[in-house]
């Protein structure tokens, strides 16, 4: 019984203590939407996988860059990618909040990364955890 009350005990603080703003507010992934504009039947790649066409939405890493890939029979390739950019608000009330070790649970599940919304026009911020992503699509004929 007392080695139970321990393991609970112990698995209580860890989940407190290995919390932090960034992964309570944000969490290590956020969920994408990706748009072809104008373009409903062009294939959307993300890292080689086909996510749909036209639009597609899944999860993906806030501590990877983005590199979208539309493909459309007819047409060239077009391949973008979407920077990413410190959580600075969520970095400070890390340090704040959870000091170093919740720095260090930022750092390290990569909570502490959004998109660059602010700096691409093309990325609409929803919701902490919601981003759109709009391709402005330049296929040319062959």
């Amino acid at each position: 019984m007392k080695k139970r009350i321990s393991s609970v005990a112990l698995l209580l603080s860890m989940t407190i203590l290995l919390n932090s703003c960034g992964v309570i507010f944000g969490g290590s992934k956020y969920q994408g939407t990706i748009v072809a504009k104008d373009h409903p039947n062009a294939e959307i790649f993300v890292g080689g996988k086909k996510l749909g066409n036209g639009q597609a939405t899944a999860l993906f890493p806030r501590n990877k860059e983005l590199v979208v890939e539309l493909k459309e029979p007819g047409c060239e390739t077009k391949t973008e990618t979407f920077g990413k950019a410190f959580r600075t608000g969520n970095f400070i009330l890390s340090i704040l909040g959870f000091g170093l070790v919740g720095l260090g649970v930022d750092l390290g599940t990569g909570a502490s990364y959004k998109p660059d919304h602010k700096g691409n026009p093309s990325i609409k911020k929803e919701s902490d955890k919601n981003y759109t992503f709009t391709v402005q699509p330049l296929f040319v004929n062959n």
